[in-house]
């Protein structure tokens, strides 16, 4: 199912820094109107200043439930047809070594938070059978696991596999919806410096991640998976068992441990 995004209202979360916010500046470009959600609400007003379109500046922690539902009431009332869950963290380390708290708060926004927002905006837009949700995962989610970024990988496998059956039910329902999941690899954005570890060797820059997104999901496209190394490296897992793919990741993600 094809997206015309030009001039449409769109709800982008995580619009402070890294994809979010070239999210944000690439659909300005297209003339849409942004609902910009973070928590830190300096920068997307910054941001909005620079970006020459109407923008709404919505500051949220959306690892708290009545924070998703406070911004789904307040976007309920303005025609918003597009969703773009960018918010999302992750930790690197052996699981034991963080604290519970630090590993629910990021099941709450990886997963929690998508899922609600997901599922409230459906709610806002099944009646008028148009509207699109990406929502963004991570290759780590099309893996079989990820030891030393574990808690990560498992939220993103949640968001990769919620996304595409929800798409399926939905074109299968003709709603008229489109549901899409980026699954980008190594980005270059704040994601390891939250993530204490050490900068990605190789990756994309958000712009392109960004670009290649869009043209995708303009086109229709359910799982959309920027890079053709990644693709290459995604394809090459299937010839190994489940066990031996994931020892390999483990490998790599235990090296980028700062010590």
């Amino acid at each position: 199912m094809k997206v015309d995004l030009t001039g449409a209202t769109v709800v982008i979360t995580g619009a402070s820094s890294g994809i979010g916010r070239e999210f944000a500046k690439a659909l300005a470009a297209k003339g849409c109107r942004l609902i910009m959600v973070a928590r830190r609400e300096d920068r997307m007003r910054e941001l909005a200043g620079e970006l020459g379109v109407p923008c709404e500046v919505l500051p949220a922690d959306l690892t708290r439930e009545e924070e998703c539902n406070r911004v789904i009431e307040t976007i309920a009332g303005q025609k918003a047809s597009v969703l773009i869950n960018c918010a999302g963290f992750g930790l690197l380390g052996a699981t034991v070594e963080h604290t519970l708290e630090e590993e629910l708060n990021m099941i709450d926004l990886n997963v929690r938070a998508v899922h609600i927002l997901t599922r409230r905006f459906l709610d806002l837009r099944k009646d008028e059978g148009t509207g699109a949700i990406l929502n963004v995962a991570s290759c780590a989610g099309l893996l079989p696991a990820g030891p030393y970024l574990n808690t990560y990988y498992a939220t993103k496998a949640y968001v990769a596999s919620f996304t595409q059956g929800l798409a399926l039910e939905l074109k299968d329902m003709k709603t008229g919806i489109y549901v899409g999941a980026l699954c980008p690899g190594p980005v270059y954005t704040e994601f390891t410096q939250v993530a204490r570890g050490k900068e990605w060797s190789s990756g994309l820059t958000p712009e392109k991640v960004v670009e290649y997104a869009i043209r995708k999901m303009e086109k229709g496209k359910t799982l959309i998976v920027p890079g053709a190394g990644i693709r290459a490296g995604l394809f090459g897992t299937r010839l190994l068992s489940r066990n031996m793919a994931a020892k390999i990741v483990g490998r790599g993600q235990k090296g980028r441990i700062e010590e």
